[in-house]
Parts: C-alpha cells; sequence; structure tokens
C-alpha cells in the first residue's frame, strides 16, 4: 500500500523504487501464486471426476456380467475401499452396499438418472459438514442406477498444503524482491547521489570546475546538462568581473580630472588678498576649467549611460514598432552635425522599414556616426548610404587594422592609437548589441578612400 500523498512526495527516490518494485513483484508473484493454486485444484477436481467415472464403469460392467445386486459386492470391482456405494431407485429410495455407511442426501441430477431422464450426472454433495465427489450412472438392471461418491478430505488437505507452499513462497519473493529492489535503488541512484553532492559542493565553494561524466546514460546527459550550466554561469561571471573591471577603469580617469579641477576652483576661491577674498586665477583660466568640468561632466554621463545600456540584456520598457530607418539616419545625422562641425555629412538613404524599437536604433546609428567623425580629419567627409536595410558608414580617417577589426566591437576595447582620445570604448559595442537584439549584424573593413567603414545590417522591408 502507498503512503499518503504528501509523504510520497516527500519520500527518498530509493524508497519509491524500493516500494515500487516490492509492489511490482508481489503482485505478480500473488498471480503466479494464485494461477498455480487455481490450476492445481483444476487438475486434481479432473483427476478425482475421471477415477469416478472409471470405477463407476468398471462397477456397472460387473454388474451387467455378473449380476450383482447383493451388499456383499467385492471392492475389486471399483479399484479400492475408499469409496462409497449406493444402489438408486427411481422412487428416490437407496440400497446400501456398504452397511457401515451412512446414506447421502439425494437430488434431482442424481433421480434424472435413475428414472432414465439423465446420461449420468457428477457434482459435489455437502452431508454433514463433508464434502464429497458424486457420480451418478445408470445400469443394466431395471430401475436401478448406481451411485459411486468418494471424500474431499484428501483432495483439501492436499490443496491445503500447496495453499501454504504458494503463501510462504510468495513472501519469500516478496521479501526478495524487497531486498533486491532496494539493492537496484541504491545502486542505480549512487551517480545520482555523487552529482548531487558535487552540485552542493559548487553551490558551497562556487567552484565552476565541471563535473565528471562517465558513461552516456541518462544520468551522463544530466552531467553534461550540468556542465553546459556552469559554463554558462562562468562565462556570466567573468563577464560580470570584466565589466565592472573596465567600467572601473574607465570612471577612474575622468573622476579624478574632474575631483582635480574641482578642488583647484576651490582653492582658488578660498584665498585671500589682503581682507577681502578674491580668486587667483585669471577669467580667462577660470572659464577654460569650467570649460574642461563640463566636458568631463558630459564624458562622465555618456560613460554611465553606456554601462547602464550594456548592463542590461532587455530593455526596460521596450516599445516595438515598424519604424523607418531612414528617418533615423536623418534625425542620427542631425545630431552629430551639431557636435562635429568641422565634418561634412554625405546622406544617401532608401527608405527601410524595421520592426523594432526607434530610441535603440537611433541611438545605434548616432554611434557609428560619431565614430566616423571622431575619426575624420578637419575638414573630411562621413558617407552614410543606407541601401536593402545595409547602412554603411564611411570616414576618411586612418582605417581599421585588418588585426583588429575582430576586436572593435568589444566592450571597452581600444586601439593604441586610440588611448588618448576622448570616448569609453562603448559606443560600437552598443551598436552590436542593438543590431543583435533587432536580428542584425554589424561589421567593419575598410573604405574606398582609405579610411574605415562600419556596415549594419537589418532585416525588414522596403518602406514608401
Amino acid at each position: 500500500m502507498l503512503p499518503p500523498g504528501g509523504r510520497w512526495r516527500h519520500s527518498s527516490l530509493a524508497r519509491r523504487v524500493t516500494l515500487l518494485t516490492t509492489i511490482a513483484v508481489g503482485v505478480s508473484v500473488t498471480f503466479v501464486a494464485l494461477g498455480a493454486y487455481v490450476t492445481a485444484r483444476q487438475q486434481l477436481q479432473e483427476q478425482l471426476d475421471d477415477s469416478l467415472r472409471e470405477r463407476a464403469d468398471k462397477v456397472t460392467a460387473a454388474i451387467s456380467e455378473f449380476g450383482y445386486t447383493r451388499v456383499d459386492l467385492p471392492s475389486y470391482l471399483f479399484g479400492a475401499s475408499d469409496v462409497r456405494l449406493y444402489f438408486l431407485t427411481s422412487s428416490g429410495g437407496i440400497r446400501l452396499l456398504d452397511n457401515s455407511t451412512d446414506p447421502l442426501p439425494v437430488g434431482t441430477p442424481e433421480l434424472r438418472v435413475a428414472r432414465g431422464e439423465s446420461s449420468s450426472s457428477l457434482r459435489t454433495i455437502r452431508d454433514d459438514g463433508q464434502e464429497f465427489r458424486v457420480v451418478t450412472v445408470p445400469t443394466q438392471i431395471e430401475d436401478l442406477s448406481l451411485m459411486v461418491a468418494q471424500s474431499l478430505d484428501q483432495q483439501e488437505a492436499l490443496l491445503s498444503r500447496i495453499g501454504w507452499v504458494c503463501l510462504l513462497f510468495g513472501l519469500v519473493g516478496v521479501l526478495g524482491a524487497g531486498i533486491a529492489g532496494w539493492g537496484v535503488a541504491r545502486n542505480s541512484l549512487r551517480p545520482v547521489r555523487r552529482l548531487t553532492t558535487d552540485v552542493e559542493r559548487i553551490a558551497r565553494t562556487e567552484d565552476l570546475a565541471p563535473l565528471p561524466v562517465e558513461g552516456d546514460d541518462e544520468l551522463a546527459r544530466l552531467a553534461m546538462a550540468f556542465n553546459q550550466m556552469l559554463t554558462v554561469i562562468d562565462a556570466s561571471r567573468e563577464h560580470q568581473r570584466r565589466l565592472v573591471a573596465d567600467a572601473g577603469h574607465e570612471l577612474r580617469t575622468p573622476l579624478t580630472s574632474l575631483r582635480t579641477n574641482v578642488d583647484l576652483l576651490i582653492q582658488s576661491d578660498q584665498v585671500r588678498v589682503g581682507e577681502a577674498q578674491q580668486p587667483t586665477l585669471p577669467p580667462e583660466s577660470r572659464a577654460e576649467l569650467l570649460d574642461d568640468i563640463r566636458a568631463q561632466t558630459d564624458e562622465l554621463t555618456q560613460l554611465i549611460g553606456d554601462l547602464t545600456e550594456l548592463a542590461r540584456t532587455e530593455p526596460l520598457t521596450p516599445v516595438v514598432g515598424e519604424v523607418d530607418l531612414s528617418e533615423i539616419v536623418d534625425v542620427a545625422v542631425a545630431r552629430v552635425r551639431r557636435r562635429a562641425l568641422d565634418a561634412t555629412f554625405e546622406v544617401d538613404a532608401e527608405h527601410w522599414q524595421v520592426l523594432g524599437e526607434a530610441p535603440a536604433l537611433e541611438r545605434a546609428v548616432t554611434n557609428l556616426l560619431d565614430n566616423a567623425a571622431k575619426w575624420s580629419p578637419p575638414d573630411g567627409t562621413v558617407t552614410v548610404r543606407l541601401r536593402a536595410g545595409e547602412l554603411t558608414v564611411d570616414d576618411q580617417g586612418p582605417g581599421i587594422a585588418e588585426a583588429d577589426r575582430a576586436r572593435v566591437f568589444d566592450r571597452f576595447w581600444r586601439a593604441e592609437e586610440s588611448r588618448s582620445m576622448p570616448g569609453s570604448g562603448l559606443g560600437l559595442s552598443i551598436v552590436r548589441q542593438v543590431a543583435e537584439r533587432h536580428a542584425g549584424t554589424v561589421a567593419a573593413s575598410s573604405a574606398p578612400g582609405g579610411g574605415a567603414r562600419l556596415v549594419m545590417r537589418l532585416p525588414g522591408r522596403p518602406g514608401a
């Protein structure tokens, strides 16, 4: 019997396997034992019935041949002395062939044989708490039929012994099944316990070393799945560590410079000249210092915004809709023109409808244009073209070395020649992130004029 639902759900897997195995084997043994008992009972019953018919045939044949009708009928005629013989008349009267026995109750089947209405009868009769198997056959003597009865005590005793043997072997089988089930569950669940121990160790020590994998069964697949999960967690943790380290490095420079300039302003305002407190910096130097502070504040603000954008895998409040990429290009070009007054922008954009987030796409295009304007020489030209969802931005700068083209979209990566230039190294990373979020791609190559070419491809359809 299964335990209650709550206890069953909270029981161990080994206990459940053992219990289910024991129940399954117990049910099987029960059916086998019951089948064996029923088969043995049926076989014994058939053998007894055949024996009674054979003895009845012998007696009727002897009566027909020798005319025995007296009570001294010899026992050798029916093969043994373990049966009772009666003559039954058509009126229901019984003539005993053995005076030491009492007559058995006669029923309709026997009377039908005695009256010639049936060729024979065979049934079990209960008399005084004892059961007899009785066969009734007609004889050659008119108005008489022969009844042969044998007690079922020996058969019931034999069946009782068979039943006890089946029960004993059934109990032994169930006990053996329980022991075998416990052993199988314990041995088969050993890898599960080992895997559980390893996972608990990882949770306790945060050691993300791969788990050992043995074999190619379901448990091995589970271990491989855990290893894949550990790889992803390790990569995520390493990515987080690098993001924090790079962010700290990039934030340190503008913060230090900003603090130095602010301290210088505070010190200059606190110097006294005579009895009056007057600033010691000339107005031109003070204005230049304030411009530096403003520029560093803008750089710090942009850097924090870039870090916030890269830190989240999904936008906070995505507003997805169909936008015209050419309109986003026009807006981004107008914005960058106000910041890069020396650069010239040549724009040739066709309408291209994209399903996505307009603010994110505008930021990605703006970053591409800012990068081109930063690297273009004074009075340089930035060429922007949009054809069939492919946005191409060319500049006239020094270009990107072939060895560095695969890394320009990595976070915080900056070429050696760009270390002294403003920027955080996050702009192109945001471009790649936005492109991938819109099922697109971004790549770097060389422009025909010798500068850098950045290409962003976005799926969509031609616009009107």
